[in-house]
């Protein structure tokens, strides 16, 4: 079948299928243009509820209904309740882009927290910004973005409350180097956001004296794999003294658990990233014979959060969740922060709107504001501020990034993750 046309299929028979879903609370489909301007601001989600990252995406997903309620509390936007629509995009870009054309043509929402997945956000785009939706990403780390800003390809339509991966390359070389590693493979999911740190890391590396043992010959994994035995052997040639594996939780456990059945991961440090940092990822891997976790020893870096906003949101999500708040949940509270202060900043409801303001919320000058309803008490009393949030300061540049800090973590004998220090790359 041309592929094409088996895409286009695909898109059509999942609008067929979101139509004949039954609604909830979090899923308000009255879609009319004089409903929405009525109802208020509507905004959505787009995040990985199942598939490959679907144990981080849920922690992220819950986050946005705590900050609508919150926002809702003290009295809305533009005076009116916000109303929340949740999809997801199942961590794969048909799906999300589905999910995307719904929430743009028919919820018409004016802004959509999402995704995760660089692939998804990267298909999904090109679905906001023609729709003139605002799509602010938690997670989405892809260099790419990046470039595809600077083309002018999104029109202000984009931005990121996490950090591109240009900078987690950096300290996951850095990272390397101080350990005293020389010679370091790679082995990454084949996607955008693989591949963009795969050569993110590489350039890093090699300018700070190393060798990519498998430079000539990358070894990249198809997400839709089941069997990972010739990618894990391949990344562990030649005896490197690490490898670097930029994976996804559910394919990247099989990968790692492949790569210890054959016995050639043995003597070899493992380093990881943002996409595997989940409680339960060393027991998807799996023990060894000995009852050790075949992960045990492993380092990583993963976008951090050292916001002022960010006790705030621990203790909440403390008392809520009973737990402290997960990988990028901080960023997704952040993104939905934003789209919400913008639209009170333009005084509309609309996408159009929400992107004429959203750099002018996020930055300076104007009244540092870590808590979102005094922001909207600010704005709405004709205020300027600069919203400092839960992950960082969330600076927005004219590309929709922002810099951030990354934790260096650890898995431990037990399997338990451990954040051991924290780098800020320059």
């Amino acid at each position: 079948m041309n592929n094409k046309f088996a895409i286009a299929l695909a898109v059509a028979s999942g609008l067929l299928a979101v139509g004949c879903q039954p609604t909830t609370p979090n899923a308000e489909t009255n879609t009319s243009p004089t409903a929405a301007n009525n109802e208020g601001l509507k905004i959505g989600t787009l995040l990985p509820l199942t598939g490959d990252l679907a144990t981080i995406g849920q922690q992220m997903a819950a986050a946005v209904p705590l900050l609508v309620e919150q926002v809702n509390a003290c009295g809305g936007v533009n005076g009116q309740n916000v109303t929340l629509i949740s999809q997801d995009d199942q961590t794969d870009p048909v799906a999300g882009t589905t999910a995307m054309t719904k929430l743009a043509e028919v919820d018409r929402v004016a802004g959509v927290v999402g995704s995760y997945a660089s692939s998804v956000s990267g298909a999904a785009i090109g679905v906001a910004a023609r729709n003139q939706v605002v799509l602010v990403s938690p997670g989405s780390t892809s260099p790419v973005f990046t470039e595809r800003a600077k083309k002018g390809e999104f029109k202000g339509y984009w931005a990121r409350t996490a950090p591109p991966d240009t900078y987690q390359a950096l300290a996951l070389a850095q990272l390397a180097k101080e350990k005293g590693f020389k010679r370091v493979s790679t082995v990454v999911i084949n996607n955008d956001y693989g591949v963009g740190f795969e050569r993110a890391f590489v350039s890093a590396f090699k300018k700070l004296g190393g060798t990519i043992v498998n430079e000539a010959s990358p070894t990249r994994y198809d997400p839709k794999a089941t069997t990972f035995d010739t990618e894990s052997a391949a990344a562990f040639a030649n005896k490197p003294d690490a490898v670097v594996a930029v994976l996804y939780e559910e394919t990247g456990s099989l990968l790692l658990k492949s790569a210890y059945q054959q016995g050639v991961s043995q003597g070899i440090q493992v380093m990881l990233t943002d996409g595997v940092k989940s409680v339960g990822f060393p027991a998807k891997v799996g023990k060894s014979s000995d009852g050790k976790f075949i992960v045990s020893g492993a380092i990583g870096t993963v976008p951090g959060a050292d916001g002022k906003a960010l006790q705030t949101l621990t203790t909440l999500w403390q008392a809520k969740k009973n737990q402290p708040p997960g990988e990028y949940v901080p960023h997704t509270w952040d993104a939905a922060a934003l789209l919400t202060l913008a639209a009170e900043a333009a005084k509309a409801n609309t996408g159009v709107g929400v992107q004429s303001k959203i750099r002018e919320v996020a930055n300076a000058p104007g009244t540092e504001v870590s808590d979102v309803c005094e922001g909207l008490k600010l704005l709405k009393s004709g205020q300027d501020i600069n919203y400092q949030g839960a992950s960082g300061n969330v600076d927005i540049d004219e590309n929709g990034d922002v810099l951030g800090v990354y934790d260096v973590w650890t898995v431990n004998d037990d399997g338990k993750l451990e954040v051991t220090s924290q780098v800020n790359p320059q």
